[in-house]
């Protein structure tokens, strides 16, 4: 069964207009991210939304749990901004879905070059292929429980509660 990446913005996508100096959306990164990894994995992508984390709604989650539920894969990687991850994680959570849901993004956006948007993205893919059922966030190469993290805000990284 190959595994389900659900695409909703954050870091991970976004570019800077060279005009106006903004960050901003187009399309996303993970097909071009997996290229260059040369990733083997059997995988399908979905994009769902291309948002900033601070702007996303219950509606928007609600979608994203609908996605979860409605993938016929059990291994799921939701790409999100790294500001409410864990506020998606705990509402994923909450309905049991029986799945291995990985959550991942990035602080530094993909097209800036220096970003740590493909290495989470290949620990996500590796630890939601081998973890049991729940809701997770992988960041900085560890893997924790949607309700064990923390980002720290002076750091730049997440750490375990």
């Amino acid at each position: 069964m190959p595994v389900r990446i659900l695409v909703t913005g954050g870091t991970f996508d976004k570019e800077y207009d060279l005009i106006d100096g903004d960050l901003h959306f187009t399309e996303t990164h993970i097909p071009g991210i997996l290229e260059l990894g040369r990733c083997t994995v059997d995988y399908s992508i979905r994009t769902l939304m291309m948002v900033d984390s601070l702007e996303m709604t219950d509606t928007d989650r609600d979608n994203i749990k609908r996605n979860c539920e409605m993938a016929k894969a059990d291994r799921i990687l939701i790409t999100h901004g790294t500001d409410t991850i864990t506020e998606t994680g705990k509402y994923l959570a909450k309905f049991d879905l029986h799945k291995t849901i990985v959550l991942t993004g990035a602080m530094v956006p993909y097209a800036f070059g220096a970003s740590d948007a493909l290495f989470n993205l290949g620990s996500a893919l590796a630890f939601v292929q081998a973890l049991p059922a729940g809701v997770y966030v992988a960041m900085n190469g560890k893997i924790h429980t949607w309700d064990k993290v923390r980002k720290n805000k002076k750091t730049g990284l997440f750490e375990e509660i």
